[in-house]
């Protein structure tokens, strides 16, 4: 659930027959040696370096083989709903069998269910595209995976609530390309029953970071607050109990599809509530130069002093703006024995750095810098290269 508007990253499945080899288009695939750059006098096309990376890390390996049961019939989620029951049930990541997919408008997939936030970024990026609600972040990865969705849109950070690490993990996980970010304004409703006033409120449900960011306004009200899964559930829990005294924090849209009323509209403390959000697909786009660009990588770096700050200066050396930088220690080793001793050493993590650039992989000083960078790297992956949203 994305409380705040923030960048998604969107996953999008390509058509095959399109796609071409990175051999063919003299791109660097960042194992040992220098990189070779690309030539774009005769190239036509272009492909983020993600396939392939300096010495791969073990989080990339997911730690359970998928398990695929039968097929599972997917509801279409456009439009809105009175009749709770005929609302589209979210996919599971064990739903992945099949693809209903019949190519007359682009599938985006999101996590939560209709009348989530994320699913007004992804209305937002492709206004006439047909939702698909996946219960957890990972099953909206597979569904993309599995051709079962073109695209995916999912919540990266929020500018009160901070980064969504669980995201991040899953971009390292899974094999797909960030072609897009969504910037959303969030505006935290006060719901009720139709008919109901705010003062006959008792106690309010929302997803706990909602709630909070909320505070000022709940405790004019003096409510009880309960915790729920998300914004969206909070709604359709009080459409389907019925309670007058039982109010919910949640979208416009969420009261619209689950026949609430809006009893007060932006409430939450901070009005500055910006998510982002990404937008992933299976095959990476070819940057156009009509627009700014953004580039994100991750990679993890050999061990000396003032290593770190020899790799972010590979940037600042060519002028290229660092927009973010989040730190994740690898879990499946997270400690190191400094001194190669077992009696008291001091040890420490290993980190994973993911970076957001402001250039395009089209623009040489962004090739150079990667290459630069792979001098210090022990991996070295691109994750997407995508057009900014200016426009939250």
């Amino acid at each position: 659930m994305a409380l705040k508007a923030a960048p998604i990253l969107v996953c999008a499945a390509a058509n095959n027959k399109k796609s071409t080899p990175y051999h063919q288009l003299g791109i660097s695939d960042f194992v040992g040696g220098r990189p070779t750059f690309l030539n774009f006098k005769i190239q036509r096309e272009w492909e983020c370096l993600s396939h392939r990376a300096i010495t791969p890390v073990e989080d990339e390996i997911p730690s359970t083989p998928d398990v695929v049961e039968p097929p599972t019939q997917i509801a279409p989620a456009g439009g809105f709903h009175k009749d709770l029951n005929s609302l589209p049930k979210p996919l599971s990541a064990t739903d992945f069998s099949s693809s209903s997919n019949d190519g007359r408008k682009v599938r985006v997939a999101y996590q939560g269910i209709p009348g989530a936030y994320s699913e007004t970024a992804a209305l937002k990026a492709y206004p006439n595209c047909e939702t698909v609600p996946c219960d957890q972040f990972e099953a909206a990865f597979k569904a993309v995976e599995l051709w079962l969705v073109d695209k995916a849109v999912l919540p990266i950070e929020n500018s009160v609530g901070g980064s969504i690490h669980r995201n991040y993990d899953l971009l390292l996980r899974h094999r797909l390309h960030i072609v897009g970010e969504v910037k959303l304004i969030v505006n935290h409703c006060l719901l009720g029953l139709r008919g109901v006033r705010k003062e006959e409120l008792k106690r309010v449900l929302s997803h706990p970071q909602a709630l909070d960011q909320c505070e000022i306004t709940l405790n004019q009200l003096g409510v009880t607050r309960v915790s729920a899964e998300d914004t969206a559930g909070a709604a359709q829990t009080v459409a389907s109990e019925g309670v007058r005294e039982t109010g919910a924090i949640a979208s416009a849209r969420a009261a619209e599809i689950y026949g609430l009323d809006v009893l007060a509209e932006r409430i939450q403390d901070d009005s500055d509530n910006i998510t982002r959000f990404l937008i992933l697909a299976r095959e990476p786009i070819i940057p156009a130069t009509d627009r700014p660009y953004k580039t994100s990588v991750v990679f993890s770096l050999e061990e000396g002093p003032g290593v770190l700050f020899k790799a972010l200066a590979v940037f600042a050396l060519r002028g290229i703006n660092l927009s973010k930088i989040e730190s994740r220690p690898q879990k499946r080793r997270p400690l190191r024995v400094v001194d190669d001793s077992n009696r008291g050493s001091a040890t420490y993590f290993d980190y994973l750095f993911y970076i957001d650039f402001e250039a395009s992989m089209a623009e040489p000083r962004a090739q150079y810098a990667l290459g630069h960078l792979q001098e210090f790297a022990r991996f070295l992956r691109v994750l997407g290269c995508y057009p900014m949203d200016t426009v939250p």
